[in-house]
């Protein structure tokens, strides 16, 4: 279960991050948004180290399905765009995905 929060939060970290960019690049906003970008992009960085795993190839592997699942969350919580059946079987199947290669037999 820590695994699983680990991932959560790096993922609200990242996206966070990485829309401190975009309002800035994309949608005119100050500079100063770069500042807690970069600061929540350390910390997602810092959050993955957290996940216990033997190797970093795997526990990013096991992430991008959480990332794609929080980022269609932030599509609908953040930016207020209802997810279309797409996003949502995308999701899906990327959380299948991650589940197989976090907690698949070794």
């Amino acid at each position: 279960m820590q695994t699983v929060a680990a991932y959560i939060a790096a993922a609200l970290a990242e996206i966070a991050g990485c829309f401190a960019f975009w309002a800035w690049l994309k949608s005119g906003k100050s500079v100063l948004w770069v500042i807690p970008g970069i600061a929540s992009l350390i910390i997602f960085a810092w959050l993955l180290t957290r996940v216990d795993v033997a190797f970093a190839g795997r526990a990013y592997a096991a992430y991008g399905g959480v990332y794609i699942a929080a980022s269609v969350f932030w599509l609908w919580t953040v930016e207020r765009a209802v997810p279309d059946r797409w996003d949502i079987t995308g999701m899906v199947v990327c959380l299948l995905g991650a589940g197989i290669i976090l907690f698949g037999p070794r």
